[in-house]
């Protein structure tokens, strides 16, 4: 295993800038193959910011091979279909020929990295934000303080101070919809008869373009993300303009009650980031500083997360940590860019409301398996 630095027989040391899903999946991942390992949280705790999350086969995976799978099965809940409604009609209902999925809370996944990342003897830091880096792997910090470490990875997100201080080539663009993210009590026995335990993905064009993605995450709680045009501006209306939404979803109404009381709530546009490269010397990128993608598939943080704990792999089969990360990139980017590529369509088209459409090609991302780097769950 490439985890004892040739010049100071001392263990590689890692510094890991965002705390997000990527940087924690990386943390473990690398702090189990035996570095030394620092996380950077530029904010006063760790918390996960946003409502709901899909894991699929490929998360879940990852999670079983940082430690984290048992406490994040306590609390999560997976469907017994995906249903899609266009105009408040069923159009399919997808099982996924058995393929793993799971919908939970985004602070229960990131409740249960940090305490795995805890208990692998990660050092976190909060109040610390990485502002650039250099190639030769230098962290500087908002302090001015300075680390050296023979890696460094990015995981700040789409606005990425360590991706930027390099010059990292990069495309960004935004999409005609956006999404507002909530969590709402289930109101499971107000809503009445209908199969609520089931995710039920519920378009309508007419008389507005309007679409709610119902989500159960457990007993209690319900993940909606309500998706209108951003030229909308009753649809895209923060808070919750609760009158345009029952007109369309009034089955929903108790669950809608309650998600207009949410003061917090934001509407963001559909994004999509490409860069040139991941990789510039002793310096990886992962998550959004590297492939934000819209959510049309689910697999922005799957990705980021099989990304991540990839990418302590290679490093553990190489010598040389320039070489690891260059293998890295080459071996796991083409199946990222395709699932990017393939969400951004889908979005773009407004295609899932057609129903049936996890092909083959949609599922590629999911049915990969990142601890035995084959693909599981042929369709």
């Amino acid at each position: 295993m490439a985890n004892i630095n040739k010049t100071s027989g001392k263990a590689l040391r890692a510094q890991v800038a965002g705390a997000g899903f990527a940087g924690l999946t990386a943390a473990i991942a690398l702090r189990q193959n035996g570095w030394d390992v620092t996380l950077h949280e530029k904010d006063s705790e760790l918390r996960a910011f946003g409502a709901g999350i899909y894991l699929w086969h490929n998360g879940l995976r990852v999670l079983e091979a940082v430690g984290a799978l048992d406490d994040v099965l306590l609390g999560s809940h997976t469907p017994p279909t995906y249903e899609t409604w266009m105009q408040n009609k069923s159009v399919s209902k997808e099982t996924f020929n058995g393929l793993p999925w799971r919908i939970m809370t985004r602070s229960h996944l990131h409740n249960a990295l940090v305490k795995r990342a805890r208990d692998v003897g990660v050092e976190m830091r909060v109040n610390s934000e990485a502002v650039s880096a250099d190639a030769d792997g230098r962290l500087t910090l908002q302090t001015g303080e300075i680390l050296e470490a023979d890696l460094i990875v990015g995981a700040d997100g789409v606005g990425s101070k360590v991706r930027d201080s390099l010059n990292f080539k990069q495309d960004r663009w935004t999409s005609t919809d956006g999404i507002i993210r909530l969590i709402v009590p289930r109101k499971k026995e107000e809503l009445g008869d209908g199969e609520w335990d089931n995710t039920i993905d519920m378009w309508n064009f007419e008389p507005r373009v309007q679409r709610i993605l119902y989500s159960p995450c457990n007993k209690d709680e319900l993940y909606l993300g309500l998706m209108a045009p951003a030229a909308d501006p009753r649809g895209s209306h923060v808070p919750l303009d609760l009158e345009v939404w029952v007109e369309m979803f009034p089955f929903l109404e108790p669950c809608l009650v309650e998600a207009a009381k949410l003061q917090s709530a934001r509407y963001d546009k559909y994004a999509t980031t490409k860069l040139d490269n991941w990789v510039n010397g002793k310096v990886a990128l992962v998550g959004d500083a590297a492939h934000a993608m819209c959510p049309a598939l689910a697999q922005g943080a799957g990705c980021a997360m099989v990304n991540a704990f990839s990418l302590s792999q290679d490093l553990a089969e190489q010598s040389s940590v320039e070489d690891a990360l260059a293998g890295w990139e080459k071996r796991i980017r083409p199946m990222t860019d395709r699932c990017q590529a393939l969400s951004g369509e889908y979005a773009a088209n407004r295609s899932l409301s057609k129903g049936n459409m996890f092909t083959p090609a949609a599922l590629e991302a999911a049915r990969y398996d990142p601890i035995r780097r084959v693909y599981s769950w042929p369709q």
